[in-house]
C-alpha cells in the first residue's frame, strides 16, 4: 500500500469484477440500438476506468474525450471550464458519459446539457464511483460501479493535486495530507 493511503476502499480485483459486470450490463442495454454508441470519457480521472470497461463491452463502440475542470484541491469550484472538446460530431448518437466519480453533480449536469445541445440522441452516465451524500444538483448515473460514503478517495484515476492517479485501487487519503 502507498504510504499516503490510510486504507484501501476498493481493491483492484473488485474494480476488475465490477468493470466486467458493467460491461455486460451495457452490452445488454445498447445491443438492440440502431444508433452509434460513443463513450465520452472525462479526462483525466476516467481514463483507467474507460480502459478497463471497454474490454467488456461487446459492441461496435467509438470513444472520445473531453477535458473539463471544476476542482481545486479537494473542493469543487462549481465553475466548469471546457479545456478540450470532442473531436467529432455526436448528432443522433447515443452517448455514454464515462466518469470516475459523481460527487456534487455540477460537472455531470453541465456536460449532459452540452451533449444534448450538440445533438446527441441520448445521454446516459456510467461511473465507477457514486457519492450521493455530496450531491448538490438533481443528477444521477444510470450505471454505477460502487456507491461510496463521503470520503476523500484517490487512485484508479482519482487524484489529489494530480498525484496518486496511478494506484491500481481506490484508497482513502490520509487526512493530514489534505486538511
Amino acid at each position: 500500500m502507498h504510504q499516503d493511503v490510510k486504507s484501501i476502499l476498493i481493491s483492484e480485483e473488485e474494480i476488475e469484477n465490477k468493470c466486467k459486470e458493467l460491461g455486460q450490463i451495457l452490452t445488454d442495454h445498447y445491443k438492440d440500438s440502431d444508433k452509434q454508441l460513443i463513450l465520452v470519457a472525462l479526462l483525466k480521472g476516467s481514463v483507467p476506468f474507460l480502459a478497463r470497461l471497454i474490454k467488456y463491452i461487446d459492441l461496435d463502440i467509438q470513444y472520445d474525450f473531453m477535458d473539463v475542470s471544476s476542482y481545486a484541491g479537494t473542493e469543487t469550484t462549481r465553475d466548469i471550464k471546457i479545456l478540450k472538446d470532442l473531436d467529432r460530431s455526436i448528432v443522433d448518437a447515443n452517448i455514454l458519459l464515462v466518469e470516475d466519480i459523481v460527487d456534487t453533480g455540477h460537472t455531470i449536469q453541465a456536460i449532459i446539457r452540452m451533449l444534448h445541445n450538440k445533438g446527441a440522441n441520448d445521454v446516459k452516465v456510467v461511473t465507477l464511483l457514486d457519492k450521493p451524500s455530496r450531491r448538490e444538483v438533481e443528477v444521477y448515473a444510470e450505471f454505477i460501479g460502487f456507491e461510496i460514503p463521503n470520503l476523500f478517495v484517490i487512485g484508479f484515476g482519482l487524484d489529489f493535486d494530480e498525484r496518486y492517479r496511478q494506484l491500481p485501487y481506490v484508497g482513502i487519503l490520509k487526512d493530514e495530507l489534505y486538511m
